[in-house]
């Protein structure tokens, strides 16, 4: 079920006004949660119910078995059995034809004919957000970090939450798992910020990353015939998209989370006003890129040790990020770029000195600043061509293409629409950048600012082609 359908438009308030009118205690609460979004992710595909079941009741049962032994062998052993599952549910569903694929190319390479066939199998969404939420929760068992549920419910309802059930944010079985634990009340400014957050997420999505997407579709996939320029407002408008279409869906997911009483956490934070890559990564995909940290790259050593111990470590984990998008060697690319603009910042030591946000203590960036932000935000835009494309060839073919010169030919009648809006996303956001979300408004005119955004994401949702989320297909 899409957020931006109107199926979700019927069902959100459905679920809303039984939660808070009808079952007003806590286990029929998490009930009615935990049936609300098996019904949301069966919407898709009632079929792929089973494996998200599954996935509970094993991690569930390792939790358990955790709690009953401090033999540490058996320990290992048990999350061993917990990431040997999770993980290998996640390999044959999403990586098998990749690697099928691949051996039979290599071997066609040397002259070896191989007739393996891959399988025509279905990626169910949202399996890469739920493995890695319940491996949160195993391993933090195993560390000692989390106390192990006894209540099946609210754990399945924990790995189900049908707000940021399919693309996050991945929440920590330490943060979101006790709110299903404690009494909820309705707390009416969580859920006016909830609204909010959604209406902000509905522009994000139907007016920026839906207009951005029918433009980008068309010159990548005709790249071989578009001018320079051309080329160039596609790459800007894919990083845009992208951006509008993820961190729209992760506030209408935390806004959504509010309505029923939950605080989810923050996934996306102006990244692209970000001075550096690695402030980029701390801004971006936030719960991806934590986890990521906190599960691979300390463990590794992090930043610790001799420097090539660093190097390894910071390209595994870009490379892994990276294979975590999707099973095509366009995303280890963009891993291995990324690992790249990284690396410089870690060796000078330079990678923490842009913790606070740009320009808070006034209403315009310095010089400096400004340089900074657009040179982050060109070669993050470079980078974003790699992931947009089918192949590492076609991305290198577009890239040489939006450099030839002479071709730069001017096509103003294509932006003219697109422009004006990025333009004024860009603005909203720029002097939001303080406030946790960017429509925090302080004015007595607030409510005609809202019912016009409103207007103008019913304008755009019958306007502009519908596109699915990007991240559903991961």
């Amino acid at each position: 079920m899409l957020f931006n359908s109107f199926q979700f438009l019927l069902f959100l308030p459905t679920v809303f006004l039984l939660y808070w009118f009808v079952f007003k205690k806590l286990t029929i609460q998490n009930v009615l949660l935990l049936l609300a979004s098996y019904v949301f992710y069966g919407w898709w595909d009632w079929r792929f119910l089973s494996l998200l079941f599954l996935s509970t009741l094993f991690d569930y049962t390792i939790g358990l078995q955790l709690k009953k032994t401090s033999v540490q062998q058996k320990r290992k052993l048990l999350l061993m059995c917990s990431l040997v599952f999770n993980l290998g549910m996640l390999g044959f569903f999403k990586y098998y034809n990749f690697f099928i694929d691949n051996w039979i190319s290599a071997w066609n390479s040397i002259g070896v004919t191989m007739h393996a066939s891959s399988l025509q199998i279905i990626l169910p969404v949202g399996i890469s957000f739920y493995t890695f939420q319940t491996l949160s929760y195993t391993i933090d068992i195993y560390r000692k970090k989390l106390e192990p549920t006894t209540n099946f419910i609210q754990f399945a309802s924990f790995v189900s939450f049908f707000p940021q059930l399919v693309a996050g944010p991945i929440e920590r079985a330490t943060n979101l798992l006790p709110q299903f634990s404690k009494k909820r009340i309705f707390n009416y400014d969580l859920a006016v910020s909830g609204m909010k957050l959604i209406l902000w997420g509905l522009v994000k999505k139907v007016v920026i990353a839906d207009s951005c997407a029918v433009l980008v579709n068309q010159i990548f996939a005709n790249y071989e015939h578009q001018s320079g320029l051309t080329l160039l407002m596609g790459a800007v408008y894919f990083a845009f998209q992208i951006y509008c279409d993820f961190s729209g869906y992760s506030d209408i997911a935390i806004g959504t989370g509010r309505l029923f009483g939950f605080k989810l956490m923050r996934n996306f934070n102006y990244p692209y006003f970000s001075r550096d890559i690695a402030e980029f990564w701390r801004r971006w995909h936030i719960s991806l890129s934590t986890w990521f940290r906190d599960y691979v790259y300390i463990p590794l050593g992090g930043s610790r040790g001799p420097l090539k111990i660093k190097i390894r470590n910071v390209f595994i984990i870009f490379l892994v990020s990276g294979f975590w998008h999707g099973a095509n060697w366009t995303f280890i690319a963009w891993g291995g770029i990324n690992a790249l603009l990284f690396l410089p910042l870690l060796l000078r030591k330079s990678h923490r000195n842009h913790i606070d946000g740009v320009a808070l203590n006034s209403h315009f960036p310095t010089i400096t600043e400004l340089l900074q932000m657009l040179t982050t935000f060109c070669v993050t835009t470079l980078a974003w061509i790699f992931f947009r494309s089918a192949s590492i060839t076609d991305a290198i073919q577009y890239i040489i293409n939006m450099f030839d010169f002479n071709h730069f030919i001017p096509d103003v009648i294509r932006h003219k629409k697109a422009l004006p809006l990025l333009v004024f996303f860009l603005i909203i956001e720029w002097f939001s950048r303080k406030q946790e979300y960017a429509i925090v408004l302080d004015t007595k005119f607030r409510r005609f600012f809202y019912v016009f955004f409103a207007f103008v994401i019913l304008y755009y949702a019958s306007a502009v082609e519908k596109s699915t989320f990007i991240y559903f297909q991961f």
